[in-house]
């Protein structure tokens, strides 16, 4: 039977001090109500943990040590103590002096185990005293054999662990480690070679989150004027077809349009050599001071779904986006109409003035008689001899006989000329 003292007191609560049967029935329907909730799988997002002390596991499940950098962990030996700072260094200290084994320095060294190991943690660049011989002189190396729980041997009995044994290899300059610890408890499922971004080290690198996109930040907000943001999707081949369609979700909900394209919102398989390309398209409706957050989720079949988050500044409220369009298409309309129109008008006002009016030529066009109006109009009137000036307007006769005369003369030589 389950027990449920603070559902039971919500349900007198509710009932205010009804029968007995009644509250233990509502307290047996919300237990149960309540256990369904708590049952339902919550998928939460990866995130890349805020060091680089972490590994997956063969199950691509991530193990989060960040607490644990710095833990000591010591072994007492016959002529030196080893020492093994977790996710740091190794060293073994003896009354001769310290002796570096190899420094911890990216997550890359930190991958899972086969057979009874559960992680394997390797130290690189130690000392290089006596072993100038190295590999690519590296100098001494450590590699760290991680189980998860007591040594095998049953040596260890501390509660954060200890080291089972310690092998030396002289010739390659190397030790190795067995350490026996608590592992913390089993982070979300990631998937790996997943990666989201302008480039493929953006945003989501190897399925995490990288730090800073995981929650509203005005650093990697766009501005208003940038209306579509591609984004470039890669995966494993193997494993490409376990990605879905994206979705999002917009805080606040009113005021920005958002709208999700391209081949990566169609659910197009992404690889790494054909990646498919997700186009956010945003438009302020709304003016806002803060900028608006878009949380795009990506599912992932049999994982935890990539999420990241992208902000949008709203200074001011942008137009829809056809609104050019639509204006050049209604100015299109209209000219279209008046071009038919004024045709129309001048078949008929040409076939009228010629039926009607008797009227031909260049007359009988529409607008004619205006348009000569206008051009008189801007030529200016017209000017003639004043009329107390009569002898002007006539030529003499000396004048006249002199015309008459040079004509006949241009006429002889015209007809003598014509002669030859």
């Amino acid at each position: 039977m389950v027990h449920c003292p603070m559902v039971l007191f919500l349900a007198e609560m509710l009932h205010g001090g009804g029968s007995q049967t009644t509250h233990l029935l509502d307290c047996s329907i919300l237990c149960l109500l309540v256990g369904i909730i708590f049952r339902l799988p919550l998928a939460a997002t990866v995130t890349v943990p805020s060091s680089n002390c972490y590994a997956l596991d063969n199950s691509s499940h991530l193990y989060d040590f960040t607490d644990w950098i710095g833990h000591p962990f010591e072994y007492e030996g016959k002529d030196a103590d080893f020492v093994v700072r977790f996710c740091k260094d190794v060293e073994s200290r003896s009354q001769a002096g310290y002796v570096d084994f190899g420094r911890y320095a990216t997550s890359h060294y930190f991958v899972a185990g086969s057979g009874s190991l559960d992680f394997v943690q390797n130290f690189y660049n130690g000392d290089l005293q006596n072993c100038e011989y190295s590999f690519d002189k590296m100098g001494r190396t450590a590699q760290l054999n991680i189980l998860c729980g007591g040594c095998l041997n049953g040596a260890c009995k501390g509660d954060l662990g200890c080291i089972c044994n310690i092998s030396y290899d002289k010739s390659a300059c190397r030790a190795v480690v067995e350490l026996a610890i608590p592992c913390v408890k089993r982070g979300p499922r990631v998937f790996e070679g997943f990666t989201v971004g302008f480039h493929p080290r953006s945003w989501v690198y190897n399925g995490m989150t990288q730090l800073g996109f995981e929650k509203l930040d005005d650093q990697f907000s766009f501005g208003v004027e940038q209306t579509s943001v591609a984004l470039y999707l890669t995966a494993i081949s193997s494993l490409s077809g376990l990605v879905g369609k994206p979705n999002f979700k917009v805080n606040p909900k009113d005021g920005l349009e958002v709208k999700l394209s391209g081949s990566g919102a169609s659910g197009s398989a992404p690889t790494t050599l054909s990646p498919s390309i997700l186009i956010v398209n945003w438009r302020c409706e709304k003016a806002r001071k803060t900028p608006y957050a878009v949380n795009i989720s990506i599912p992932v079949e049999g994982y935890n779904p990539i999420e990241f988050i992208l902000t949008k500044s709203c200074a001011y409220r942008q137009g829809q986006e056809n609104d050019a369009i639509r204006g050049w298409a209604t100015f299109g309309i209209f000219s279209c109409v008046a071009i038919v129109l004024s045709t129309i008008s001048c078949c008929g006002g040409f076939i009228y003035k010629t039926r009607v009016e008797n009227q031909r030529g260049l007359d009988a066009l529409p607008g004619m008689t205006i348009l000569g109006a206008c051009l008189e109009a801007v030529s200016g009137p017209r000017r003639y001899p004043l009329g107390d000036d009569i002898s002007a307007n006539f030529v003499d006769q000396a004048s006249w006989d002199r015309s008459t005369s040079g004509q006949g003369t241009q006429r002889t030589a015209e007809r003598r000329y014509g002669s030859i």
